[in-house]
């Protein structure tokens, strides 16, 4: 549900006076300031001092921040110019290319028959939502959002492919996102011309601080956490919930029009990603 809800979220704060990068740049910013205190105030400085420990995964890490950062940037963009409802089914589409990426890529991952059935329904999901215009947005938004969705099925590739990542602390492994994208996002925002404090309503800041400390620093956090816990196929069914709220919340408080065809697109991603990610 909170993953769902973002889209709104950023939705609200874009259309009400936050620019896209330097949403995202204070999106990083904010959050890593609360991971460290977070890690300091359970480790102390010892924890600080183990996110510098170099133990092989430097260079994956700093491969997963360079794919967060271009998945934000794309993201928020994306939002911009469709519609937060659009942005969510796309965006979710992410499991499908780490599917196809560790099916090319790692031994071991190759798709069986049933996998490829699921793309195959994820596919003509993606096709429906994107036919339906009733819905609002631009060609070249749902692009950006589906090239994020993108970025973000190769992040999940990169800590698949490398066993030094793999078994990082969820502090360590949200820190590399996090902290390691914060230079790539500060540039772009600068580029834009988006570094400036912008004029905006106090919802659109409340918009903001809800994406930093709920989504991109709790939930992320636990997210990781219950990933080292419990078997990732039977979490991962939970995430396909994600749409169905995401969609829900752009209805009710976007008043985003849903029509025939972006139900039917929705029901395919949906079962499409279920058969993707069936063991």
């Amino acid at each position: 549900m909170v993953w769902g809800v973002q889209q709104v979220a950023s939705k609200v704060a874009l259309t009400q006076g936050i620019p896209p990068f330097f949403q995202a740049a204070l999106r990083s910013v904010v959050a890593g300031g609360l991971l460290l205190g977070w890690i300091g105030l359970r480790q102390g400085r010892t924890g600080l001092r183990g996110l510098l420990v170099r133990d092989g995964s430097w260079a994956p890490g700093l491969l997963t921040a360079v794919l967060f950062a271009g998945e934000f940037m794309l993201l928020f963009s994306g939002v911009e110019r469709t519609s937060a409802s659009r942005a969510v089914v796309l965006l979710f589409t992410g499991p499908v290319f780490t599917a196809l990426g560790a099916h090319w890529l790692l031994p071991g991952e190759r798709l069986r028959a049933v996998h490829s059935a699921g793309l195959a329904l994820a596919f003509a999901g993606v096709v429906l939502t994107l036919w339906d215009r009733g819905t609002g947005g631009t060609w070249q938004g749902d692009a950006m959002v589906l090239a994020a969705a993108v970025a973000w099925g190769l992040t999940s590739v990169v800590v698949k492919a490398s066993p030094a990542l793999a078994r990082q602390t969820a502090e360590r492994m949200l820190a590399y996102q996090l902290l390691g994208s914060l230079p790539f996002l500060l540039v772009a925002a600068a580029v834009a011309g988006e570094l400036a404090i912008p004029h905006a309503t106090r919802l659109a800041w409340l918009s903001v601080a809800y994406q930093c400390a709920v989504v991109a620093f709790a939930s992320y956090l636990a997210w990781y956490e219950l990933i080292s816990r419990y078997p990732a196929g039977k979490l991962s069914a939970f995430t396909f919930l994600t749409p169905l709220f995401g969609v829900a919340a752009a209805a009710a408080l976007l008043g985003d029009h849903l029509g025939a065809l972006f139900g039917a697109g929705l029901v395919c991603v949906g079962c499409g990603l279920a058969l993707v990610n069936r063991h």
